[in-house]
């Protein structure tokens, strides 16, 4: 195993997202769904702390914050995954073929809710590994090897807006100005990706050839004005999750009485991503809705933020 010197613990955060398009082609020969989407990069974060252990201890996982307790802690958690990937790359790994390191995951994006949070996870996982061990991957490396993880866990390094295609981890910057602000509506069941994928995959639809991403939501980033963008927002996932949580609607409804920009269903859901139309109103937005009891758990974010980070 690669000697280790120095520093023994590192923290990196490291954002979830809001996908303000998600067009999604038909499988490939993998099985794979190539994607057109905008990721936007929101101030809800993950924190994964990676600590050094003893020799042969292999690859351990803490969790602790939001929905802590449905998070596995074993080889099937993503983070998991990526410590052994950037490991097996960097030569950083102990008789048994694994790092010795503990990772502890301070969670604040909701599990399943269509936000990237396992994505951000394995994201702050491959850049705290990158630094605690001193293996100096570039960027491009470690782009590769998220890739590999999932198609979120390349945009969380970067953070801030970017278009995403194939499937997802090629990302090209977006001309975007202004700062957004969000109330996401949370629901305390979540919608599986796969099976969300597979249900659209059942149905007859039309796919734009080629998947792009729309030029009037482009226009509308462009421009800064968050009426204009709430307006363009849109997602394959959408009806799907609002036919499988009839209760949706009542949000997108009373979004539209109170206002908002526009509103959207965050990946595949069940998550309800609320535009607001300024700082102001994204207040008034969640004092209306928590009045009135509509949707589930509330949480206020803006974006875009930065991507993947070293705090200490």
């Amino acid at each position: 195993m690669m000697k280790i010197a120095g520093v023994r613990e590192v923290s990196v955060r490291a954002p979830g997202k809001v996908n303000l398009q998600l067009t999604v082609g038909e499988p490939d020969e993998r099985g794979m769904h190539p994607l057109a989407t905008v990721f936007q990069a929101v101030s809800v974060y993950e924190e994964v702390t990676a600590h050094l252990t003893t020799s042969g201890s292999g690859i351990t996982i803490s969790v602790s914050g939001r929905d802590a307790d449905r998070v596995p802690t074993d080889a099937t958690n993503i983070a998991h995954q990526a410590a052994l990937q950037i490991a097996r790359a960097t030569g950083v790994v102990n008789r048994d073929g694994e790092p010795d390191i503990h990772l502890h995951i301070e969670k604040e994006v909701p599990v399943g809710g269509g936000m990237a949070g396992g994505s951000a996870d394995a994201a702050a996982t491959l850049v705290a590994c990158n630094e605690l061990w001193r293996t100096h991957l570039s960027q491009t490396k470690l782009d590769e090897i998220g890739a590999e993880l999932g198609a979120d866990v390349t945009f969380c390094m970067h953070g801030g807006m970017a278009v995403g295609t194939g499937y997802g981890e090629r990302l090209a910057p977006v001309l975007s100005a202004g700062e957004y602000f969000w109330l996401f509506v949370l629901d305390s069941e979540p919608i599986s990706t796969g099976a969300a994928y597979r249900e659209l995959d059942e149905r007859e639809r039309q796919i734009p050839d080629p998947l792009v991403v729309r030029s009037e939501l482009m226009a509308a980033l462009r421009s800064g004005d968050p009426a204009a963008v709430g307006a363009e927002l849109r997602n394959d996932f959408q009806e799907l999750a609002l036919e499988a949580r009839p209760e949706l609607r009542k949000i997108f409804e009373f979004a539209e009485e109170n206002l908002a920009a526009g509103a959207v269903v965050s990946g595949s859901g069940p998550t309800v991503a609320i535009l607001a139309p300024s700082l102001w109103y994204q207040r008034e937005l969640k004092a209306a809705f928590s009045d009135a009891g509509v949707g589930g758990e509330l949480v206020t974010a803006h974006g875009p933020v930065h991507g993947a980070r070293v705090v200490c």
